[in-house]
């Protein structure tokens, strides 16, 4: 199966590199390989040296490079889609004025993502993304904008519970045709295969990038958290930049075990994931030489690309007095989780994020009957509404 892997972390820990450095480990593999920047300061041309231009560029057998402009990826690959969005938010203006609409760069370079992997040209998509928080905003929109797209609009003929946790097999259902729906069933259906292809755990992988260094542990669990929180599948991680054991100098013997201990820490945070450590090299991690170091090193002496399971899906499922939905939310604090159910919704919050889990249609006489947060895994309990408190 052809697979899709993305990098993120804090900015400044080195993902392009280490995002380079995996794409050249598939070409090698004889994989045809596409690697990827959605960050708008992309350094991928840097990296390799090359001035790259507006599609995918070859540069080495296999390997095809390419730094996305979304606004070009707009106007060239789907006008057709704009115009559509357009009518359904009743926008007014030029493609310019559409830009500045908050979300929609992120929405289009995953669109464009998409669309590449389902041409099947590519085995192996390594996507190079921005830091954490962009790179959470833009994995999460499409989820964002399809909830609001159903809070405004009648969309329940397009089958709107698509996703939803009871069906067995995800699209199994016929699809209507088309060129019979309408524009707004259009971008909603778009978005909703959007989701699945990034959250299909047999095709997508986050892969987090971190240094040993306090500031950016502590962002590297939030943002595992968040990330599981929106039901990404985390399958790795990555420590860069480890001094070696052995410096002579008296300078970095102190910065030597911090960097033990901060080590240590993600380990027994992340005791879950594969953790691959990278080694701070002696000079610049540009040009193919260089990041091929980052492959002989660390990414030769294991199966990096292999497709791992390590959390599950969030499920319904129907126990004895009604259902249980089970959520995954790895490191959150228990008392900084709220929780409530707004109509057909149940809302999670933790930290800066909150995300709103449509209800599947057999849960909308339902009620939240109990919650309790174990072992990282929130499980919320819901019961048939009492209809004698009607009466």
């Amino acid at each position: 199966m052809k697979r899709i892997y993305i990098f993120t972390g804090k900015g400044g820990v080195g993902k392009s590199s280490v995002a380079a450095a995996h794409a050249l480990r598939s070409a090698e593999e004889g994989k045809k390989t596409l690697l990827i920047s959605t960050d708008m300061a992309h350094n991928l041309g840097d990296i390799f040296g090359r001035k790259l231009g507006k599609t995918e560029e070859n540069i080495l057998p296999n390997l095809d490079i390419y730094e996305i402009d979304p606004e070009y990826v707009m106007q060239e690959d789907f006008k057709e889609f704009v115009d559509y969005i357009r009518k359904t938010l009743s926008m007014a203006g030029d493609m310019d004025e559409m830009g500045m609409m908050p979300g929609m760069e992120e929405l289009f370079s995953l669109l464009k993502i998409s669309e590449i992997y389902e041409t099947g040209t590519y085995d192996r998509m390594i996507v190079d993304c921005a830091p954490t928080g962009e790179t959470l905003s833009m994995l999460k929109f499409p989820e964002l904008l399809a909830w609001y797209m159903e809070k405004l609009f009648p969309i329940g003929k397009v089958g709107v519970r698509l996703l939803a946790p009871f069906s067995k097999k995800m699209f199994s259902v016929e699809m209507p045709n088309k060129k019979a729906m309408n524009d707004i069933e259009k971008v909603f259906l778009k978005l909703m295969e959007l989701q699945e292809l990034l959250k299909n755990r047999k095709i997508t992988s986050v892969r987090i990038v971190t240094t040993p260094e306090k500031m950016v542990v502590e962002e590297t669990k939030r943002n595992y958290m968040y990330m599981n929180l929106y039901n990404f599948n985390v399958d790795g991680l990555y420590i860069n930049r480890i001094l070696p054991q052995d410096i002579d100098n008296n300078f970095f013997d102190r910065w030597v075990e911090i960097q033990k201990e901060y080590i240590q820490c993600l380990k027994d945070s992340f005791a879950a994931l594969p953790i691959y450590e990278i080694p701070w090299y002696d000079e610049e991690l540009k040009g193919e030489e260089n990041i091929k170091r980052i492959v002989d090193d660390v990414l030769a002496k294991s199966d990096v690309f292999k497709v791992r399971n390590i959390t599950e899906r969030e499920v319904f499922t129907q126990i004895d007095d009604g259902y249980l939905l089970e959520v995954n939310i790895p490191g959150a604090d228990k008392t900084d989780i709220d929780l409530y159910q707004a109509t057909t919704d149940i809302v999670i919050k933790t930290g800066n994020f909150k995300r709103n889990i449509p209800l599947p249609n057999a849960l909308r006489t339902y009620v939240v009957s109990g919650a309790k947060f174990e072992e990282g895994r929130l499980r919320i309990s819901f019961e048939k509404e009492d209809e004698d408190n009607d009466e």
